[in-house]
């Protein structure tokens, strides 16, 4: 009896709880469902970027809008219109196909949108084609918008080579040297050569590679490099791909092959510092200086005033006496007995200034007698 009357009493107990859940359930289920919905939605938004065009097409030399919502907040996105493209397949030639001349940069703002103007320039390849959308720094994400470049010739896309998967079956390597211009600052450049293998049951034709470039702790820089050729299903094939850095470029860098969504290698690769542009800038700063105090000097030298008495005597002409290197001495007897022939009595007393004409030697006067002599 006492337990069949504590089984009655929770029963009873448990019968109000059940009515409210049952009158509250039906105005949550609404609200959970809302909720369900508005999450899937919110992160389809973040990872499917969109693209619009203020027009679908235009021709060569003008100029369209392009915007575009859903994007990383503050990225950098690089625009490009591509040729041999659709939205459904991408930019099969990589940006190869674009008319990269004609591309611009834009950053987006807080929430991930942008507005930018585009020139419409013909691609190297005929349409269909595409704008074509890419982020240039942190995680590789894009988004085409079809577009016709009018006058530009149009052309079938490459036939779909379905169910072909190729693999990386040996090691990677760098293959090259550096030139005497690379030790001046030119830019380095390798091949990055690996031996790939179909494991697909369909042939896998004129693949197109991703070659990405990491420095430090940035995240690698991204390039298509397409490789022409087939790859038969059960065949293998050597491919060598080129790689190069930027001008100047030095220190420790990472090489990564990526094929499709996929990373099949990495490869390390140390740059020697370009010691040629140092000792540019040595030499420069060394001869610059001492070419500049050397013209200095010339023009001082130049425009100095010079004093009159060092005037006359760089314009007076050297004797013969001088210009022998043999002085030529004459006594005073001589000169004064020259000058009394000649009568002029004047010019002995301004040749001879330091004698008086009553101490001037005449040959009338007896000559001193020296010891010794009668």
């Amino acid at each position: 009896m006492t337990r069949r009357t504590g089984r009655e009493t929770l029963r009873r107990a448990a019968s109000p709880a059940r009515l409210l859940t049952l009158a509250v359930l039906p105005a949550l289920l609404p609200a959970l469902f809302l909720s369900v919905l508005a999450v899937p939605g919110a992160r389809a938004a973040e990872s499917a970027p969109t693209v619009s065009l203020s027009k679908k097409e235009a021709g060569k030399g003008g100029e369209i809008t392009v915007s575009g919502n859903g994007w990383r907040g503050e990225a950098l996105l690089m625009l490009l219109i591509c040729g041999q493209a659709t939205p459904e397949r991408g930019v099969i030639g990589g940006t190869n196909s674009c008319a990269n001349g004609a591309g611009r940069a834009v950053t987006t703002d807080e929430k991930g949108a942008f507005s930018k103007r585009l020139p419409v320039a013909e691609p190297p390849e005929p349409c269909p084609c595409v704008v074509h959308v890419a982020t240039v720094t942190g995680e590789q994400v894009s988004a085409d918008a079809a577009f016709t470049v009018a006058g530009h010739p149009t052309a079938e896309l490459p036939r779909r080579t379905g169910g072909g998967k190729l693999a990386v079956l040996a090691a990677t390597r760098l293959e090259g040297d550096s030139s005497l211009l690379t030790w001046f600052g030119a830019p380095p450049a390798r091949r990055l050569v690996f031996t790939v293998g179909n494991l697909g049951p369909a042939p896998v034709e004129d693949p197109v590679f991703e070659i990405g470039t990491a420095h430090g702790v940035y995240a690698p820089q991204w390039e298509e490099r397409q490789w022409r050729g087939t790859v038969a299903p059960g065949a293998r094939a050597r491919i060598a791909l080129p790689v190069e850095l930027s001008a100047g470029a030095h220190g420790d860098y990472q090489i990564s092959l990526r094929y499709g969504k996929k990373v099949l290698a990495e490869q390390p690769w140390g740059v020697g510092r370009p010691w040629g542009v140092t000792l540019f800038w040595v030499l420069l700063c060394l001869v610059v200086p001492a070419a500049v105090f050397r013209i200095g000097m010339a023009v001082v030298d130049r425009i100095r005033p010079r004093t009159v008495g060092a005037h006359r005597t760089a314009g007076a002409r050297p004797g013969p006496a001088v210009s022998k290197g043999l002085p030529r001495r004459t006594t005073p007897v001589a000169r004064t007995a020259r000058s009394a022939a000649a009568g002029d009595a004047d010019a002995t007393t301004a040749v001879l200034p330091w004698f008086t004409p009553d101490s001037a030697p005449s040959e009338n006067r007896p000559r001193p007698t020296t010891k010794g002599q009668a």
